[in-house]
């Protein structure tokens, strides 16, 4: 199968998470610093990743997809991922209701690679940190790891 991981990490936690998803898949995974368009053609299965920074991806990340041209993932599987705080451990009421409304980064990914022709091949992912700098919570790694797992599997 040929598949990319291509991330965009502040602190490091999506980095991790992304090595533990190529790794599983097979694959390589590379910053979004280094990613091109030209390198997305041909793939069988293109995962990307980004911390919730804002209630959205980076800013890196959302460049690079929306720079795509319209169908240019037209039948490459693709599945996203993201890095976030645990809902329940916000101890602010009104941040928790800003985050409950505001969303995670990884549904965004999802509806902009499906929109530049992907199709997408398990719902968005979210992976927990302990806080905003990290670490991962314990045992996402493993969790990623059985995520990627079925990625290679899964169709529409």
């Amino acid at each position: 199968m040929n598949a990319l991981v291509i991330y965009d990490s502040v602190f490091g936690n999506t980095e991790t998470i992304a090595q533990v998803i190529a790794a599983a898949l097979g694959t390589q995974a590379i910053p979004v610093s280094q990613a091109e368009a030209g390198r997305l053609c041909g793939l069988d299965l293109l995962v990307v990743g980004s911390p919730t920074r804002g209630f959205r991806p980076t800013e890196g990340m959302a460049k690079l997809l929306h720079g795509l041209p319209k169908n240019h993932l037209t039948g490459v599987r693709v599945a996203a991922f993201d890095t976030r705080i645990a809902l329940e451990t916000i101890n602010s009421r009104a941040l928790r209701f800003l985050v409950d409304k505001g969303g995670y980064a990884a549904s965004t990914l999802a509806k902009t690679l499906e929109k530049k022709g992907g199709v997408v091949t398990a719902p968005p992912e979210g992976f927990f940190v302990t806080g905003e700098q990290g670490p991962l919570k314990e045992g996402e790694g493993e969790r990623a790891a059985a995520w990627a797992g079925g990625l290679g599997t899964r169709s529409e």
